[in-house]
């Protein structure tokens, strides 16, 4: 455990590796599960703000779900979440050549929006517990992630490599390198 600033974080970043193989998966992490992806408080404003421009990439019955119950929902513990359809998928999930995607990710993509997507599926196969003090910075190990495991060890990509981009998101390019040079030390 290696702790920066106000941050514990699992040596599992650095020993972990892990590349996302969607042709593989086929984006099932947004399509399974017991509750939607985490959000941020501030994150549910910038969904309602954006949710027009998000629209266009959404499926009907996604649409339906956001529509009648807002594009926020709570888990079991209370917390923030995305939608789900039928129980299962994010209300934000779209589907090309068979693959899951995000919605909100591809209004981004294509220039309608800033907001790239929750930095919880941005930061995944990583999830934060949120405590008083600290942020805990830990991996979730998931069986249907298991080809990512595969394709990350197979090309030595290291869990805090593969997400460089989303960690710097969250804590930021200081944070980061001093992460980095942590890991390097060990």
């Amino acid at each position: 455990m290696i702790a920066i600033d106000k941050t514990l974080i699992s040596d599992d970043l650095r020993t972990e590796c892990f590349a996302c193989d969607l042709m593989a998966c086929k984006g099932e992490c947004c399509v399974d599960g017991d509750a939607g992806a985490p959000l941020d408080e501030e994150e549910i404003s910038i969904l309602e703000d954006s949710l027009d421009e998000i629209k266009p990439y959404m499926t009907q019955e996604g649409i339906e779900v956001v529509e009648l119950g807002g594009v926020f929902d709570y888990d079991m513990f209370g917390h923030y979440v995305t939608p789900l359809v039928n129980g299962r998928e994010c209300a934000f999930v779209y589907r090309e050549r068979g693959i899951a995607f995000c919605a909100i990710e591809k209004a981004n993509k294509e220039g309608k929006i800033e907001y790239l997507k929750p930095i919880s599926c941005h930061l995944y196969p990583v999830r934060i517990n949120k405590y008083k003090d600290f942020d805990a910075v830990n991996y979730h190990e998931w069986h249907i992630c298991k080809p990512a495991v595969l394709n990350g060890k197979k090309n030595n990509v290291p869990l805090y490599v593969f997400l460089k981009d989303s960690l710097i998101r969250k804590y930021g390019e200081v944070w980061y390198n001093e992460l980095v040079n942590s890991f390097k030390k060990q």
